[in-house]
């Protein structure tokens, strides 16, 4: 009996030729696109994978692997999925890595240098072809010495390697904007929540926010510098010793926006209004911080274009062994919890 030739297609029955066909470009061409090999023009990139989606065509990687020695598939070492900064780098990474037909093999440090170790030593169990490290407290000497066995790409570090590529966002610059923003606006008495000490960032965000108070002449209170770890609670937890020790100030500036909104939930909760009573600003720029309430100023430091960077960085050390690659600037956006200070109005009584 004659079989019947199936309604639909499947995607294994997609050559690589008819996507050649469909976006009218040769064989080569879709290869050097699935591959990142060679630099193709992003008008015949673009018809490539428009005809790939349109097709449903499957790259057959183990083919490729079989052929070249590589699997196609890079390593991430980010610490906390749950994090909303991780899912947006996430989302950015693989913008970039799918359409070249890589995969990504992820595993989470969760900031401890031994469980770092153990996640490379699994990525590289699994022949992974580079690993993109998203900060961390692994040791620069130990990332040096990974390079010189396969591509690396680490957020986070200004650090230069032989097969090693590092995206370093300007955190002094960032912090020192958004610190110079509130003293232009009036507010000399700003709150600083710091990071986690152990991030490599924590630092240079305050060395901004003391950098600002030198420019415009003036004396940081040591009083008003909280210790934070990056997440809501311990943003809150700052905001709270602060309050309970009577510290005087109309503007709080936290190094990132979760710690940000944990502070605006303790401020909430003390009947003080943001911006009326205290004016407001975070860091990073997250999804939810156009939606706060009420939307919050911050400093947007690109995540998802970082992960885009870094993975470009990535194809760029598999393809030539290097890159110049730059991480995007940080940019102060101007939300609604800020507000100029209103000076005080002397009483005629």
């Amino acid at each position: 009996m004659k079989r019947k030739k199936p309604l639909l297609s499947t995607s294994s029955e997609v050559t690589l030729g008819m996507v050649a066909a469909a976006s009218g470009v040769s064989p080569s061409t879709v290869s050097r696109v699935l591959s990142g090999a060679a630099q193709v023009s992003s008008d015949k990139a673009e018809r490539v994978r428009r005809a790939i989606d349109q097709l449903g065509f499957v790259p057959n990687t183990i083919a490729r692997a079989l052929a070249d020695g590589r699997t196609f598939n890079v390593g991430l070492l980010a610490q906390y999925f749950e994090s909303p900064f991780y899912a947006l780098m996430l989302r950015g990474i693989e913008e970039v890595l799918t359409p070249a037909g890589y995969g990504l093999v992820v595993a989470s440090g969760h900031w401890q240098p031994d469980e770092e170790q153990r996640c490379i030593a699994s990525l590289r169990s699994r022949r992974v072809d580079g690993i993109i490290v998203l900060t961390g407290g692994l040791s620069d000497e130990f990332l040096a010495a990974l390079a010189r066995e396969l591509p690396v790409v680490v957020t986070g570090r200004a650090l230069q390697a032989v097969g090693l590529h590092a995206l370093k966002t300007d955190d002094l610059e960032g912090a020192r904007v958004a610190t110079r923003h509130l003293i232009e606006r009036g507010h000399t008495r700003i709150a600083f929540i710091s990071g986690d000490p152990a991030h490599a960032d924590s630092s240079e965000r305050e060395r901004g926010y003391r950098a600002a108070f030198a420019e415009a002449g003036l004396a940081v209170d040591e009083a008003l510098i909280g210790s934070g770890d990056y997440c809501e609670v311990g943003g809150a937890a700052a905001m709270t010793r602060m309050l309970d020790h009577g510290a005087q100030f109309t503007a709080v500036f936290a190094a990132n926006d979760q710690m940000a909104a944990g502070a605006a939930r303790v401020l909430h909760s003390r009947g003080l209004r943001v911006p009326e009573d205290v004016s407001l600003v975070g860091y990073d720029d997250l999804l939810n911080t156009a939606h706060a309430s009420p939307p919050r100023t911050t400093v947007d430091v690109h995540i998802a274009e970082l992960g885009r960077r870094a993975a470009s960085a990535m194809l760029d050390l598999l393809r030539t062994g290097g890159s110049t690659i730059e991480p995007p600037a940080p940019q102060l956006i101007v939300r609604e919890s800020t507000r100029r200070l209103q000076p005080a109005v002397a009483s005629t009584c």
